[in-house]
């Protein structure tokens, strides 16, 4: 589904990243695995090596995306490694969960930088190039972007952040054949989620029609769909991986 094609996917060294990398891969695709500092060098690097099992070509990339110019090295370093760019997947976040009245500003600055500024930076490097080829980028929203939640207000903010974004970026970059989408996923077992209170789960499996969490391949197949020739008239558009958490 995306024979010579070219994706970056920014935090990839881990999780919904890492399953994105991987099923890009299956489907033909040239990745590069992005991890933000040096500890993560080793870890990113043996992603790269599972992924060049699939028959494709992959590199590692550090960068912060946060940083406005190592943004712009993780686009030049693909261009110069693979001549292009089709794919772009906003997935690098963090969180700093902590109730309004008890978070510092530099939990919420922190939060916004990394979710929404890296995304924003991404956007803007990878348009350029973008603009000769088409492509189709998509940001990592969260339900939490669409339906808030207690504890995180800057993770709240950030992903609704993202949906915003990628709607006005659509509308810009539409008539040069780039799409720009939205994957909102629930809960979904992961690295994130294994941190949790046991008994946020538990209560959280209540508001789940589906009654589980989602896996990281149900948000990776989502990826792929929107990546694909499969969804050539879709942009501007959010779609729910949750289960019916938040329908």
């Amino acid at each position: 589904m995306l024979n010579q094609k070219v994706a970056i996917i920014t935090g990839s060294s881990s999780g919904i990243g890492k399953a994105i990398a991987l099923t890009y891969a299956k489907n033909g695709a040239d990745v590069v695995i992005n991890y933000p500092v040096e500890a993560l060098k080793e870890t990113a690097q043996a992603v790269v090596e599972e992924v060049k099992l699939q028959g494709v070509r992959a590199i590692a990339v550090q960068a912060n995306v946060a940083v406005f110019d190592e943004a712009k090295k993780l686009v030049d370093e693909t261009i110069k490694e693979f001549g292009k760019v089709d794919i772009l997947v906003n997935n690098a976040g963090i969180t700093r969960d902590m109730l309004l009245l008890k978070m510092t500003e530099e939990e919420f600055d922190s939060v916004i930088s990394v979710n929404l500024k890296g995304a924003f930076n991404c956007i803007k490097h990878v348009s350029r190039p973008m603009l000769k080829t088409g492509g189709s980028i998509i940001n990592m929203g969260s339900v939490s972007g669409l339906t808030g939640n207690a504890g995180q207000i800057n993770y709240s903010s950030s992903k609704a952040g993202l949906i915003g974004m990628a709607k006005a970026a659509a509308r810009e970059l539409g008539k040069k054949n780039i799409r720009v989408n939205v994957i909102a996923p629930g809960f979904i077992e992961s690295d994130m989620t294994a941190k949790l209170d046991p008994s946020i789960l538990t209560n959280a499996l209540t508001t789940i029609p589906m009654n589980k969490l989602g896996s990281v391949q149900d948000v990776a197949n989502i990826a792929l769909f929107l990546a694909s020739d499969l969804s050539t008239y879709i942009t501007g558009e959010v779609i729910r991986v949750d289960g019916g958490m938040a329908m």
